[in-house]
């Protein structure tokens, strides 16, 4: 099965009223809401083509635990990820140590990253593939000194 796709993944709420309205802020299109089970199912990507899914499924509070997802942009919208965040009134998050004045490198994959959190904690990403080979001794930078090692 090495050649497949992730279609949905899933995070846990306390709330999931408040987590509906945070998804659809960042542009999520809600795609189905369960009243009884309480769960909402929004769509990544094209809504069209309804490739991708994220679940938010509300628990009592001793069943939450914080979990992490990233989206995958390219690299012209990641650079107007602040933007973007600021306006819908959600901060970014310091993330490997380093602030979030510009976005980090993992130089092993390579891929540039913003973190931030959504209304229960959960760790979220937005993440542009770069077109660099990687450069695992590195660690973790902030992009404009990754951009430095190739000039």
């Amino acid at each position: 099965m090495k050649n497949t796709e992730l279609y949905e993944t899933h995070v846990k709420t306390v709330d999931l009223d408040t987590a509906v309205t945070f998804y659809k802020r960042l542009g999520l299109e809600l795609a189905y809401f369960l009243e009884d089970r309480r769960v909402a199912f929004f769509y990544l990507g094209d809504a069209e083509k309804k490739q991708q899914m994220l679940g938010v499924w509300e628990v009592k509070e001793h069943d939450f635990v914080r979990s992490h997802f990233a989206f995958k942009v390219t690299l012209e919208q990641l650079r107007n990820v602040p933007k973007f965040l600021h306006a819908k009134g959600i901060a970014l998050s310091p993330s490997f140590g380093l602030d979030a004045s510009e976005p980090v490198v993992h130089a092993w994959m390579p891929a540039a990253c913003y973190y931030f959190t959504d209304s229960d904690g959960n760790s979220l990403e937005y993440l542009a593939l770069l077109d660099q080979e990687p450069k695992p001794e590195l660690g973790v930078l902030h992009l404009s000194e990754w951009e430095k090692t190739f000039q």
